[in-house]
């Protein structure tokens, strides 16, 4: 028995080191749906929006189902994909939990333009869940002991009670840059196989740059850009990958070209909100 354990601390001392990922991905949707249920019960925090459900009907048919429809979304049948808006308009955001569960505030749906835009976030947001970021960091943050307990254990119940206490601020979920430029590779790959320009990604943080808000650091965006990656970096690097890709560098002023669908978003999403 002392032998086993011994393999075992050796096994978990070079993953953590490593990075590698000892939670499954029944963990990642066990994990998921705690984080999902301590998100509804704090509504003063994490408010749903429930005041026009066309609106994320139709995100949810028109993008966010399309996306997970590529073929490299690997884990569309695995994972728990689901999608929910967060009704407060202060905040420019959106962020992922294990398991599948997206999360949009109505302050980013309202300042961006575009369908494509909508869907540059979206599969970044999808490619933190495939790429396992979340219990990556977990991982790296509990250490030995804590995988010994839960994920050999495998106990539920265990995870349940973990990501109940991790939750306050989801501060653990904080991605690293690496985690944020593997998530902007990622989000391209997902939209070169729909309908929507690859490279939109960028989209947000050219609109950032343009209406100065990085460089004023606005309160909207003052959390973002403290837990993220220089904006302008992301901007030069998605450019660099869809040139090599062969497709055409386009801004989010680009309204009317193909793969944008700026109308659309102005009738179907901008329009319905509340």
């Amino acid at each position: 028995m002392k032998k086993k354990i011994y393999l075992y601390v050796i096994i978990f001392a070079t993953a953590c080191s490593t990075g590698i990922n000892l939670f499954t991905d029944s963990d990642e949707v066990t994990l998921g749906k705690k984080f999902d249920e301590e998100i509804r019960k704090n509504s003063e925090e994490y408010p749903i929006y429930n005041k026009n459900p066309e609106l994320k009907d139709y995100i949810e048919k028109n993008i966010f189902n399309e996306i997970l429809n590529s073929p490299e979304v690997k884990k569309r049948t695995v994972y728990n994909y689901r999608m929910e808006i967060i009704d407060n308009d202060s905040v420019l955001n959106a962020f992922a939990v294990p398991g599948g569960y997206i999360y949009i505030y109505t302050g980013l749906l309202k300042y961006l333009d575009s369908e494509a835009a909508l869907a540059g976030v979206i599969g970044h947001e999808i490619a933190h869940v495939e790429r396992r970021h979340a219990t990556q960091r977990i991982t790296a943050a509990y250490g030995i002991s804590f995988l010994m307990s839960i994920v050999l254990g495998n106990n539920p119940t265990q995870l349940a009670e973990l990501a109940a206490n991790m939750f306050t601020g989801l501060a653990l979920l904080a991605n690293s840059r690496s985690n944020e430029d593997e998530s902007d590779q990622y989000s391209i790959l997902y939209l070169k196989t729909t309908r929507f320009y690859p490279g939109s990604v960028k989209f947000f943080f050219e609109k950032l740059r343009d209406d100065g808000k990085i460089s004023t650091g606005d309160a909207g965006i003052a959390t973002f850009l403290s837990t993220h990656p220089d904006p302008l970096d992301r901007i030069e690097n998605t450019e660099k990958r869809i040139s090599e890709m062969g497709f055409n560098v386009l801004t989010y002023k680009d309204t009317s070209a193909p793969g944008i669908f700026y109308e659309e978003y102005q009738k179907f999403v901008k329009s319905k909100m509340q």
